[in-house]
């Protein structure tokens, strides 16, 4: 049998950087959306696909925001383990997801639906909420996928 002893150690834990008190509450997709306004790389709004998530606590708390995929004028790849593996470090109970149209075209593609129940049936093994996803435009707009009713 081979030694185990040089293997890393792997530790559970996160680390506030400021009070909780001090971090934005989400009540709204309007309060998600001015969120995600300032995780955003807003210079490339119109050239380039974001991919930001935003992982709350059970009191619709941001505990912490990452854009955490870009692609091309058209389109990103997204791993889901990516954002599950966030999740669960950060021991979020919700996660909101939003991706930008360079084009401004306020419309859910298939792939935009297919992602998002794929990512819901995901977290919701592991008893995490995806609570919305938000197509943002160039033009300072929103749709809510969830308020559309699409999943």
């Amino acid at each position: 049998m081979n030694n185990l002893s040089n293997l890393g150690e792997f530790t559970i834990g996160y680390k506030y950087c400021s009070n909780i008190k001090d971090r934005p509450q989400l009540h709204s997709t309007k309060d998600a959306f001015q969120v995600l306004k300032m995780i955003y790389d807003t210079d490339r709004l119109g050239i380039q696909e974001q991919f930001v998530v935003v992982f709350l606590n059970n009191s619709n708390i941001v505990i912490g925001c990452c854009n955490l995929f870009t692609g091309s004028l058209n389109s990103t790849t997204v791993d889901l383990r990516l954002i599950i593996a966030s999740a669960l470090k950060l021991m979020a109970t919700g996660i909101i997801i939003s991706h930008n149209h360079p084009s401004g075209k306020m419309k859910a593609s298939e792939s935009d639906i297919l992602l998002t129940r794929r990512l819901k049936q995901a977290l919701a093994l592991i008893d995490i909420i995806l609570i919305d996803h938000i197509i943002i435009s160039p033009f300072d707009e929103y749709l809510s996928l969830k308020e559309d009713g699409i999943f």
